[in-house]
């Protein structure tokens, strides 16, 4: 028996004119008004790496003490910024008001690490013992000077929020390895100290325009990582399924008199939380991981939602086929008290970072896969604040930055890019945002500019109309 159509005022408006023009206008634009059809998933060439872990220091890690050595400041210290380097270039409203900007050298020194003999800073001690492993770049370049467009620009290629993040055109565009867990888990650490820092925003993580299935997952630290993924009380498996069945049913039937694609991303999403009730509580139990993993990753990572901890997840992640693996750490802002913050940060992360490759190398993983550390811009070479030998701010700095990757098809122990001797302008191979997008993609088999969603009689893509693959990095 066919289900009679009941048709309202609304609905009528809805299906007669898909909202008042809407339907016109797609047509004028060459789409359609509700969204555009999907692109098969899979690879446009060979992929260096089947997944992608990106280790997001969010706040700017300042490359003058961790990756970009400038020995020739110490002889500096407290003298102006000459106008020949900063050229008249912007800075931010922070510093603005300041009579000077004094230049603070690093405190902590460099070493010559591995057989590359990278320079890698002191307070990376763990990194530095991985040397031979990872691919250093020190020519990053951005136009955002601010924390939340400049982190938008680099999850979404775009410095305004409402487009798709990275790990969704990923999802979209090589779909999934594992039907029982999402192809897009977001992880956000605990700072081992509590700072006053920037806000993580779900957008971040969010699929923008592409349906919503597309959207990265985030977990919680602890044993209940879904809220409302486990059973209520009175409800068991059996009786879940059959609610679930049912549900479907219903949900296909509005789906045949809608047309919506959100009702498809809705019962694609219920049918993955069921199976996420058998997977999720067996991913997240460390309990028979052996007393070897913890003392590679550290002792925090005992401690759920802690930096180490969602390294450890990482990698179990990447075992079981997550696609698109991000985590958050926050604390990277240091405009102000840097030596004795920045301390406390690289602890937080150091081990735990390093651990999270070595281990891949050693479970044969990290062939096919892609970790990237790095933040949203770097730090300026001037002080910001007062200036003394011991102590010294940094404020934001977009025109040069680091970023390492390892694994995935990328060149080992290597050296990309230079800046001056302030560490403020690129010298040699500058790499955008964009590029890096690219890059990042091409190592997953993707084509930066074929992946593509038409959106209001639009192309998209994430590197938007920008963007070339680093081809000097990839090996």
């Amino acid at each position: 028996m066919q289900t009679p159509l009941i048709l309202n005022r609304r609905s009528f408006l809805t299906r007669s004119t898909l909202g008042l023009g809407a339907l016109a206008l797609g047509r004028l634009l060459g789409g359609v008004a509700q969204g555009a059809a999907l692109r098969p998933a899979g690879t446009d060439f060979k992929p260096r790496a089947k997944r992608a872990i990106f280790l997001f220091q969010a706040g700017g890690p300042s490359q003058i003490e961790l990756f970009d050595p400038k020995p020739c400041l110490e002889g500096k210290f407290n003298e102006d910024l000459p106008d020949s380097v900063r050229m008249g270039q912007r800075i931010t409203g922070m510093v603005s008001g300041q009579a000077r900007l004094p230049i603070a050298p690093s405190q902590f020194g460099f070493s010559a690490c591995g057989r590359s003999g990278m320079k890698l800073g002191n307070l990376l001690p763990c990194t530095q013992k991985i040397a031979d492993e990872i691919c250093l770049i020190n020519s990053m370049h951005t136009e955002a000077i601010n924390h939340d467009p400049a982190i938008t620009f680099v999850q979404t290629g775009h410095q305004q929020p409402g487009r798709p993040s990275m790990g969704s055109w990923v999802d979209y565009g090589l779909g999934s390895e594992n039907e029982n867990l999402p192809a897009f888990i977001v992880l956000i650490s605990v700072p081992s100290a509590a700072t006053a820092d920037q806000g993580l925003l779900s957008r971040l993580w969010g699929s923008g325009f592409l349906p919503s299935r597309f959207q990265g997952v985030k977990l919680r630290g602890g044993a209940d990582p879904v809220l409302f993924l486990n059973n209520p009380p009175g409800l068991d498996s059996a009786g879940r399924r059959q609610w679930l069945d049912t549900l479907d049913v219903l949900n296909k039937e509005h789906f045949a008199r809608a047309h919506d694609p959100e009702i498809e991303a809705r019962i694609a999403q219920y049918e993955m939380a069921c199976r996420m009730q058998t997977s999720m509580p067996e991913l997240m139990d460390l309990s028979k991981e052996p007393e070897s993993t913890f003392k590679l990753y550290g002792e925090s990572a005992r401690q759920p939602g802690s930096f180490a901890a969602n390294c450890l997840q990482a990698r179990r992640m990447a075992e079981r086929g997550v696609r698109f693996i991000q985590l958050y750490h926050r604390g990277w802002d240091h405009h102000g008290e840097l030596p004795g913050r920045i301390k406390v940060l690289t602890r937080d992360v150091d081990q735990a970072s390093a651990a999270l490759v070595t281990d891949l190398k050693q479970r044969g993983l990290l062939d096919e896969t892609l970790v990237i550390w790095g933040g949203e811009f770097g730090r300026t070479v001037y002080c910001q604040g007062r200036l003394t030998k011991e102590d010294y701010g940094r404020d934001h700095h977009g025109r040069a930055f680091s970023v390492w990757m390892a694994g995935g098809g990328v060149k080992p122990g290597l050296t990309y890019g230079k800046t001056d001797d302030f560490s403020f302008n690129i010298t040699e191979n500058p790499v955008h945002i964009h590029d890096l997008q690219a890059t990042i993609l091409a190592c997953l088999g993707l084509d930066h500019e074929r992946l593509t969603y038409r959106f209001q009689g639009r192309q998209y893509r994430l590197t938007d109309v920008s963007g070339q693959v680093v081809n000097d990095i990839l090996a």
